[in-house]
């Protein structure tokens, strides 16, 4: 059986047991205001799987960096920042890179099928390079730290250096995280490799499950909405060109990983409901998106809404709803 599967298995063995198999015994929850215990266990299950991989990360002195991998709307970032906080509690003294810093001059990117630049492509990487600082962070040398200047669309390099010394260890997040490409001059033994993506184990009737790009792209459009000022008529138009970078990219890699993270939320569709509905219903009826907007709102309307107030603020789905306490934007 896959890590997928099982992680999916998991979800699903706990919804059960919890008594919510499907929408409807959710929604049963809400109106019987069972809703608060729900998102604390939820909340609380998320913590105790962190705090368990970095219990495992922390025991093992030769990993020294960090490779978390997902989706787009996984919920990297956040996953990211909760896995440090963990970590510290451990004794580690993480430290965050974007992989998007050793990003080869503009001029140097691949062109894709059409042409057109392909940022997308692992072969936007400078990846002799990436892999020779890595080599040296590992080898306890200091290495001078690149600037990706999105502007001039050239690297720079302004002076940040970084020594992995004792406990000290590298988080890198990013799509090609988990492709032996990637990294492939560093030895596994200095690696752990993390997939995080939104396995939904609720299902509507019977044995139908919701899909979990349905789930993603919902946190999309609402994160997109918030922080990029996108609406969700430009949101539901890129989708099917990240659907396909993704199946490109990362999901030929996900086994990959060491350990799978459920970033799934058994409530988040209730929280989602009232911004994303808001967004969906502001679609032209002439849009070529209306007909995907007509589906997801009637998706919605199997579920019962619940107010932000109820999410904590150092939830991972905060980072697609606004207001949470990491910097997520």
């Amino acid at each position: 059986m896959s890590k997928l599967t099982d992680t999916i298995d998991e979800q699903v063995r706990w919804n059960d047991r919890a008594g919510l198999k499907d929408v409807n015994d959710l929604n049963q929850a809400i109106h019987e205001g069972r809703i608060g215990d729900i998102i604390r266990t939820a909340e609380a299950l998320q913590e105790k799987k962190l705090a368990t991989i970095a219990e495992k990360i922390a025991a093992n002195p030769k990993i020294k960096i960090i490779l978390l991998a997902g989706p787009s709307s996984s919920g990297k970032t956040s996953t990211s920042k909760r896995l440090s906080i963990q970590l510290m509690t451990c004794w580690k003294k993480p430290v965050a890179l974007s992989m998007d810093n050793w990003f080869l001059n503009r001029e140097n990117t691949p062109l894709d099928e059409n042409g057109e630049k392909d940022y997308e492509s692992i072969f936007a990487l400078d990846l002799e390079q990436f892999n020779q600082d890595l080599q040296d962070l590992i080898d306890g040398k200091e290495v001078q730290l690149p600037t990706y200047n999105f502007q001039t669309g050239e690297r720079e390099y302004r002076g940040n250096t970084l020594k992995l010394e004792e406990d000290i260890l590298l988080i890198l997040e990013g799509i090609h995280a988990l492709n032996p490409l990637l990294s492939d001059k560093i030895a596994r033994e200095h690696k752990f490799l993390i997939y995080a993506s939104a396995l939904t184990g609720l299902r509507m009737e019977g044995d139908t499950r919701i899909s979990t790009s349905d789930n993603r792209l919902l946190r999309r459009m609402c994160r997109d909405n918030a922080t990029r000022g996108c609406s969700a008529e430009e949101t539901l138009a890129r989708w099917p060109s990240v659907r396909r970078g993704e199946e490109k990219w990362i999901f030929p890699y996900q086994e990959n990983a060491d350990c799978f993270f459920n970033t799934a939320m058994i409530y988040e569709f209730s929280a989602l409901y009232p911004k994303s509905a808001k967004l969906l219903s502001e679609i032209p009826v002439e849009s070529p998106q209306m007909a995907e907007a007509h589906r997801l709102l009637h998706f919605l309307t199997y579920f019962t809404p619940i107010p932000d107030k109820e999410i904590p603020t150092n939830s991972l789905l905060r980072e697609f709803i606004g207001g949470s306490v990491f910097d997520v934007g």
